[in-house]
């Protein structure tokens, strides 16, 4: 899956809720290498699963969104159970592989390699949010050997947050809670993968934040968590974003709300 930053792709994920994976550049097709045909039943069965779950699910549904009779999925995909797998281990590869390379050329500062890699996973997650939903409520049904190996990539993916913090916290660019050591590295890096991953479930289709907003949010919020302070550009930026904010909100008219509990006179 390629890393790019442009305004135009960013919009055209965040339709990716309402447009078939299918439609996705092949380097973001799901499985990972997949023909035309697994791609094609991958991409129905991430709606399905996305909208009523894995376990309520069909074979017949998943071939007949595709066109295809029911036993045509047996020709790609030893079941549903093992079709599953695959999206789940591919969605957690992919993001993975993509978190490493954007710590990698994030440059040396803890900090910086700590909001790109945010900046990233929030992305990643609000903009194939069907995708990212289904890998993480769906993992759950995974048994045996299949989940284990997930779970090692989950914590992998936990495991770049921790690394950067840990680096941070020894330069004294971060103070953790509870001390600088590994166990609070560990305990911050779960609080903020997990606020970043969490976006696919409360986010709705039409949700009024665009991913360039929730980026820069989750980036200022993670820098919190880390203890680390934000940098002068990214002050400038928070200052724009309060003052563009707050002239809509005056041009809102009254019976606005400023903020819970407080409303224009």
């Amino acid at each position: 899956m390629t890393l790019v930053h442009d305004s135009e792709f960013l919009t055209r994920m965040a339709c990716d809720a309402m447009s078939p994976e299918v439609d996705l550049p092949p380097g973001d097709r799901l499985p990972i290498g997949g023909t035309p045909v697994q791609c094609k039943l991958a991409a129905a069965a991430i709606d399905l699963f996305y909208e009523q779950g894995a376990h309520s699910t069909t074979v017949r549904e998943i071939t007949g969104a595709c066109g295809l009779t029911p036993g045509a999925l047996y020709n790609h995909f030893a079941s549903k159970d093992y079709l599953l797998y695959v999206l789940v281990r591919d969605v957690h590869i992919s993001v993975d592989k993509q978190m490493g390379e954007t710590v990698a050329s994030a440059g040396p500062v803890p900090a910086e390699q700590l909001a790109a890699t945010v900046r990233f996973l929030v992305g990643h997650t609000a903009g194939y949010k069907r995708r990212s939903r289904v890998a993480n409520r769906e993992f759950t049904l995974l048994t045996g050997a299949r989940r284990q190996e997930v779970r090692a990539i989950r914590r992998r993916i936990r495991d770049h947050f921790q690394q950067i913090l840990l680096a941070g916290a020894e330069q004294g660019a971060f103070d953790l809670a509870s001390g600088n050591d590994q166990q609070a590295a560990i305990l911050a890096a779960s609080t903020i993968a997990n606020m970043c991953v969490h976006i696919s479930e409360w986010t709705l289709e039409h949700h009024p934040l665009g991913i360039a907003d929730l980026q820069d949010r989750y980036a200022r919020m993670a820098l919190r968590i880390a203890g680390g302070q934000a940098s002068a550009s990214d002050q400038r930026s928070e200052v724009l974003r309060r003052d563009v904010a707050a002239g809509q909100d005056d041009a809102s008219g009254p019976g606005r709300f400023r903020h819970a509990g407080q409303q224009r006179g």
